[in-house]
């Protein structure tokens, strides 16, 4: 399954449409402004809430965790004992990790479950500007969780680069 997003500096109150790769929009992310924490929805094209993702308050390093029907589906953070600063660790509720790194703020990244390729995000293979593909290849993905798990690594990585 291939996705793409129309790039923007994920600002909060800021909406966009994902599509899918015949231009047909699929989610909603909905940024929510005037929240004492960082808010995004991820919702389908009928407006229903399908993801919820805020930042974790009170945490020593930021936080995001993601949601769905109140249950807490993961939580994304930076890896501590990384060289690489655009490495971010995706703990999901059953107990698995999902490993986020490449060169997240060129959107060029990818995500692994336990080693092997589940979503690869780039810019690469599209030819519109300031647009960025993600690509699932493993059938049993979860689409939403995927394109919450990449905005919610962006987010992060654009913050990091915001703060210094």
């Amino acid at each position: 399954m291939r996705f793409l997003v129309r790039d923007r500096l994920l600002g909060f109150g800021d909406d966009y449409w994902i599509e899918d790769q015949h231009g047909n929009k699929v989610f909603l992310v909905d940024g929510k402004a005037m929240r004492l924490r960082d808010t995004f929805e991820i919702k389908d094209r009928r407006g229903r809430v399908l993801i919820h993702i805020h930042q974790k308050m009170f945490a020593l390093r930021d936080t995001m965790i993601i949601e769905r029907d109140g249950d807490r589906l993961a939580t994304i953070k930076r890896k501590r004992l990384s060289l690489l600063r655009n490495h971010y660790r995706v703990s999901l509720a059953d107990g698995t990790d999902l490993d986020v790194s490449g060169k997240i703020l060129d959107r060029e990244f990818a995500v692994d479950l336990d080693g092997e390729l589940l979503a690869q995000i780039s810019r690469r293979w599209l030819h519109v500007r300031e647009t960025y593909g993600v690509d699932i290849v493993r059938d049993d993905a979860d689409p939403a969780l995927v394109i919450a798990v990449a905005v919610c690594v962006i987010h992060l990585a654009e913050k990091e680069r915001e703060e210094g």
